[in-house]
């Protein structure tokens, strides 16, 4: 099915129902959920996923995990989607938390060909064939490093969101912690608490993940490493490939 709600045929009697939307630049769904399981996967442009416990940059042909009734919004980036909502009890083995994952040529393929497929496919033919080998392409996939985790402390939820905003790679905890007022050793203490990264691995990742959306939009790496405030733009590429074992152009390449 093409451009159209989920909430429209939520009730059809299979256990994955496979949508294709189109969305325009700069188009937001609002905060939502859903009863199913989503995976979505953007064909083309760039999405950002936002929930309470973090955002997800999602890259051109990679996919979010997003488990069932999990409140999220998401930022469309000159979107093409194919998604597919799965019945609970017939989940992969995923998670209860959202995730990006990595999408082989076989299960794009197989994405494409499911929102063509009739609503109440003949789960003993082909067609049932292709969605059973959707799941189970879906069960192997690799869970990539694209998230930000956010605190729920006030304060802190603050500096992140502001850091988020204008990414520097010059700041550091001993600056938080006094616009805290607390010292640097409960600082990080409360930085791991919350987020389960050290101030400094929460800081490379929020930069690469927030480079990722900017390096699929077609921006260019001196551009970006200036903006974040690396001396130069090797300097931002070995950051980059220490935390995703590519510099920035090779990763693109790779996964498209």
């Amino acid at each position: 099915m093409r451009n159209t709600s989920i909430d429209l045929l939520d009730h059809t009697p299979r256990a994955v129902v496979a949508i294709g939307n189109d969305y325009p630049s700069g188009h937001l769904l609002p905060s939502h959920w859903h009863r199913r399981a989503q995976l979505l996967y953007g064909a083309t442009g760039v999405m950002q996923v936002s929930t309470r416990q973090g955002r997800w940059v999602v890259p051109p042909q990679h996919a979010v995990w997003i488990p069932p009734l999990v409140a999220h919004e998401v930022l469309m980036l000159g979107v093409s989607t194919r998604s597919l909502y799965i019945e609970p009890a017939a989940m992969p083995a995923l998670g209860d938390e959202c995730q990006v994952i990595g999408v082989s040529p076989l299960m794009r393929q197989l994405l494409m060909e499911a929102v063509d497929l009739p609503l109440e496919y003949d789960q003993g033919a082909r067609d049932g064939a292709l969605v059973s080998l959707l799941l189970h392409e879906l069960a192997r996939t690799n869970r990539l490093p694209l998230h930000i985790p956010l605190p729920e402390a006030p304060r802190l939820l603050a500096l992140c969101q502001a850091f988020l905003q204008r990414p520097d790679a010059h700041q550091a905890p001993v600056q938080w912690a006094q616009q805290l007022h607390i010292s640097l050793r409960t600082f990080n203490r409360l930085f791991r608490q919350q987020t389960g990264m050290s101030f400094v691995q929460w800081r490379q990742r929020a930069c690469v993940v927030k480079a990722l959306a900017r390096l699929a939009a077609g921006e260019t790496v001196t551009r970006i490493a200036l903006d974040f405030g690396y001396d130069s733009p090797g300097a931002f590429s070995t950051m980059f490939r220490r935390v995703l074992g590519q510099a920035p152009t090779a990763y693109l390449a790779m996964e498209t």
